[in-house]
């Protein structure tokens, strides 16, 4: 027997006679009582069961540390006990061993770099919205590093920064090197206390990586104390390849459905994770619940604690009045609303309405039927569609929503990275049009859809057959999930453009082209239209054929060097427009 082996059973036998269990403490009558496991502690035993409990401690880092073959870092003083829920050892490598198998996302290089870098001064802020990766990534990378010099700590809203820093002293002066801080934000004094993590402990050469299920409180830190001292790494935005990627689904339909978040859970079980009710935009109420729970409170959590709740603005009304959370759901769902009103408008005053009747009235024919949707009142359902749709729910707001409170929830959204700003430009126009892009599309279709459903309901409705009912709301949901392609494709397009490069809509004086990218470099320009649809038509790419209108964009954004239509067909050319599948169009750039 080696002298590890011998030693291991020493300490396993001297374990079994001590103490297992934290020690707590309750107020009883006004006097302080200790308790180890839900049992009484009498004063007159209270320093040899501290004594005992940190011994058994101590006993259990260096068991640990001689089965993973690591240095033993011995935690000597007793009072040296972690104030805060710290892991270390087999019981981290345990957490661990869950998310091996699971696919890694794309921005867990940045972490992997952030770790093996020689510079020091700097943590690393891995943030988003929830369920979107955040602490499955964090495990992932601790399970790549040396154990005996790895510490991952898990906060509490009761534990405060003095306590964080006694436990960071504690593990600095051990040897630890690699320390990941798990729900910071719940620390109410962190977002104004932060540096003293960036300027201490990463200064003396510790990895510090923080993540939090506020993920604006970690925005603000570090836009505030950190600063220049910080590596951010952003996992609210899930393009389509990293989403087909990790779930083996590479239907983009479901994507706009569900796309946004993910559990890791599901990682290689295809689609049967999209029937399971954590799925965030299974159905309307989750997805308000979703709304609730992991943006409105993230955003009210956060400037509770920042600057002790001063940095409210013109919020601290609807705060004061507890409308805050219903204040930002709201502005959330007006922005669907508007977006439902421009995929009315121009569906219903298009000729894309008469494409839908072509393609129905072919559907019908074969089956021996007339399609309903000859038979729709076009002007009628656009009317009352719109109607519907411009009455706002505010009788239950006690504080009146003004444009500053709008502007601000907006701006928290940005932080977020749940709206992008994506002005589209008009040719001839001096200053672009607004254009707000979601990075969760599950949320605005299921969003669109609910108020689609609740629409054909309406009693304006009242005289059309159920069928007459699913036509009218299925065309509808057709042309959204259309919308919603247009957006995905131009605002992942976005993202992965160098600086030469710039990508917007365009419109023109009678129609637009759905995707424009600028070679600012050598002046050229690319067009694109996208199509939810798995047919070639002629009408598709008539703006870019057009002489006139392709001569004014030349005038404008330089030689046009490609015509393409993006839809869900396979790979063709004719007439010199190339048609590209949209699944392997987004899950090819990078």
């Amino acid at each position: 027997m080696g002298l590890n082996d011998k030693r291991l059973v020493d300490i396993e036998e001297e374990l079994k006679s001590l103490p297992q269990g934290n020690v707590t403490y309750k107020n009883i009558r006004g006097a302080k009582r200790m308790y180890l496991k839900g049992k009484y502690i009498k004063g007159s035993e209270e320093k040899k069961i501290l004594s005992q409990v940190a011994r058994r401690k101590n006993l259990e880092e260096e068991r640990d540390a001689i089965l993973l073959g690591g240095e033993y870092v011995k935690f000597t003083d007793e009072h040296n006990i972690f104030q805060t829920n710290v892991s270390t050892g087999l019981g981290l490598l345990k957490t661990t061993e869950g998310v091996l198998n699971y696919g890694r996302r794309e921005c867990s290089c940045k972490l992997r770099e952030y770790i093996e870098s020689d510079y020091r001064g700097s943590v690393c802020v891995v943030y988003g919205l929830r369920r979107t990766g955040k602490t499955t990534m964090v495990l992932q990378e601790i399970a790549n590093l040396p154990m005996a010099k790895t510490a991952y700590i898990k906060i509490l809203s009761s534990n405060t920064m003095n306590q964080l820093n006694h436990d960071l002293m504690i593990l600095s002066k051990s040897g630890y090197k690699y320390v990941f801080i798990d729900e910071i934000t719940l620390m109410k004094e962190f977002i104004d206390s932060a540096s003293l993590l960036s300027d201490v402990y990463a200064m003396q050469g510790m990895k510090i990586v923080l993540s939090g299920t506020d993920s604006l409180g970690l925005a603000i830190a570090s836009h505030e104390e950190l600063y220049d001292r910080v590596v951010t790494i952003h996992t609210t935005f899930i393009p389509f390849r990293e989403y087909a990627n990790l779930l083996n689904i590479h239907d983009v339909d479901q994507y706009i459905r569900y796309g946004g978040t993910f559990r890791m859970g599901e990682t290689a079980f295809g689609n049967s994770g999209l029937n399971d009710d954590s799925v965030s935009f299974r159905d309307d109420e989750s997805t308000r619940r979703y709304i609730d729970t992991a943006i409105a409170k993230n955003i009210q959590h956060s400037l509770e604690f920042y600057q002790d709740g001063g940095h409210f603005r013109h919020l601290y009304d609807l705060y004061s009045a507890g409308e805050l959370t219903g204040a930002i759901n709201r502005i959330i769902e007006d922005m669907t609303h508007r977006f439902l009103l421009d995929v009315l408008k121009r569906k219903f005053e298009s000729h894309d309405l008469g494409s839908g009747r072509k393609i129905d009235t072919k559907r019908s024919a074969k089956k021996g039927k007339e399609s309903v949707l000859n038979r729709v009142d076009s002007q009628k359902i656009t009317e009352n569609l719109m109607k519907i749709l411009e009455i706002k729910d505010i009788d239950s707001m006690t504080v009146e929503l003004c444009d500053d409170h709008v502007i601000e929830i907006k701006q928290y959204l940005k932080m977020l990275d749940l709206i992008i700003d994506c002005p589209s430009r008009a040719v001839g126009a001096s200053s672009p049009v607004e254009n707000v892009l979601f990075s969760q599309p599950g949320m605005r279709y299921c969003q669109a859809q609910a108020l689609v459903y609740f629409l054909v309901e309406d009693e304006a409705f009242a005289v059309c057959s159920l069928q007459e009912k699913t036509a009218i709301c299925n065309l509808i949901l057709e042309e959204v999930r259309g919308r919603l392609l247009e957006e995905i494709v131009l605002l992942e397009t976005i993202k992965v453009l160098p600086k030469n490069k710039k990508a917007f809509k365009l419109m023109l004086e009678a129609g637009e082209i759905d995707m424009v990218v600028v070679d600012t470099e050598l002046l050229t320009c690319e067009l694109y239209e996208v199509k939810h649809s798995t047919e070639i038509d002629p009408r598709q790419y008539r703006h870019l054929v057009n002489e006139e209108k392709c001569n004014v964009i030349e005038h404008s954004y330089g030689k046009i060097v490609s015509k393409n239509v993006i839809y869900r067909g396979d790979d063709y050319e004719v007439d010199g427009i190339n048609y590209l599948n949209v699944e392997r169009y987004l899950e090819n750039i990078c």
